[in-house]
């Protein structure tokens, strides 16, 4: 009667997992119906679209490209950051200032790290996720995580059946019985993740389903002057920078910053 415990075993892990991933599904959902729905016409700032694509991160990489693009900062190849008009015109331009220090220069790394935690970059994001735009922190790793969970319970599953039908069946118990009972929480398994294909909004890490239409709608639009150039940065991160110069500025690493 072994294989009644790994049978036990199976139906443990996959029980587990769907409730899981039924529970962060229904959390999900009604996070997306409290949430207040943006406007079809709203129309994403620099800001807002970085941090739908990238994060906090990526509004303090535009933030930086943007300033010296305007030669309001000198980002050097050699990785150093260098204020040259220490007047902000937004509140996160201002948290970027104040991230360099107050001698004007700093290696580029620790700025994009303390201009990301900074409370204007907090605000942006909470505007976001009141306006329904953004993912609520952390759900959308929970939701991956919950669907990686079930799909390694169904492999366990697979496992742990194999494993019954291998073993010496000693009580005269039919194996195509055997196989029928770890059938069960095989398909139920499956079943969860069928269903979360179908069904399960894609989250992204930042960007909830509404975001990435706005996100979408703002790709598309016509490219070529100096907006489009730093929406192509916040959409897509540093790899867009065509400056040689400039992205150097962001990948140098001879020197690693620690905090």
């Amino acid at each position: 009667m072994f294989w009644v415990l790994l049978l036990l075993l199976a139906w443990a892990f996959a029980g587990t997992a769907c409730t899981r991933l039924c529970l962060t599904a229904v959390r999900a959902a009604a996070l997306d119906t409290d949430a207040v729905t943006a406007p079809p016409e709203h129309d994403l700032t620099l800001y807002e679209a970085a941090f739908l694509s990238g994060g906090p991160a990526r509004v303090a990489d535009v933030t930086l490209v943007s300033m010296a693009r305007e030669r309001r900062l000198l980002l050097a190849h050699t990785g150093w950051a260098t204020v040259v008009d220490p007047r902000g015109h937004d509140p996160i331009e201002q948290s970027v200032i104040g991230a360099i220090g107050p001698e004007g220069q700093s290696r580029i790394a620790p700025v994009r790290v303390r201009a990301a935690g900074a409370e204007a970059v907090r605000r942006l994001a909470d505007g976001l996720v009141h306006a329904g735009l953004a993912v609520p922190e952390g759900v959308g790793t929970t939701m991956g995580a919950a669907v990686r969970q079930v799909r390694a319970a169904a492999l366990a599953v697979a496992v742990l059946g194999a494993t019954a039908l291998l073993l010496p069946i000693q009580t005269g118990t039919p194996r195509l019985l055997v196989g029928l009972w770890f059938a069960l929480p095989l398909t139920l398994s499956l079943s969860c993740l069928v269903i979360a294909r179908f069904e399960v909004h894609p989250y992204s890490r930042w960007a909830s389903p509404a975001g990435q239409r706005l996100l979408g709608a703002l790709v598309r639009r016509p490219a070529g002057d100096e907006r489009s150039f730093l929406t192509s940065v916040a959409v897509r991160g540093i790899r867009a920078i065509g400056e040689p110069q400039l992205r150097a500025a962001f990948t140098h690493r001879d020197q690693p910053w620690r905090e």
